[in-house]
């Protein structure tokens, strides 16, 4: 449940920001206050909470596994994305970011199989009795 939490609050928070932004027009160096207007924007304000339930997920699920399992198991979320960007944005989304997508989402499959905790050596202590417990 956590790393569904992760990846969809990833990616409505991004999709928020994306259609928040649009509204409040291109930023650059010479007009530096537009990012205080769009602080100011609901869409964007929304995408910043979604953004801070996901990081508040994203170390949940750090604190029980490895980061190599976490972040690759969030890959899904570009599909998310995706299909946000598509039919809520009107964003037009190409074959070829489609193929790129599912490499990834594929990709994914094989880091997946692995364990979600890296197994820690022993410590010496333990080892030595595990051992004697062993004869």
């Amino acid at each position: 449940m956590i790393l569904l939490a992760v990846m969809l609050t990833a990616a409505v928070g991004d999709t928020l920001l994306s259609h928040g932004m649009k509204q409040v027009g291109p930023v650059s160096l010479g007009h530096l206050g537009l990012l205080l207007t769009a602080m100011k924007n609901p869409w964007v304000v929304g995408g910043i909470l979604c953004l801070l339930g996901f990081f508040a997920s994203y170390l949940t699920a750090l604190s029980w596994a490895d980061l190599t399992f976490v972040l690759p198991s969030t890959a899904f979320g570009y599909v998310v994305v995706a299909l946000l960007a598509r039919f809520w944005l009107h964003e037009a989304v190409s074959a070829y970011r489609w193929a790129g997508i599912a490499l990834i989402v594929c990709g994914v499959g094989f880091v997946a199989n692995g364990p979600s905790l890296t197994e820690q050596p022993a410590a010496p202590e333990e080892a030595a009795t595990n051992v004697s417990e062993a004869r």
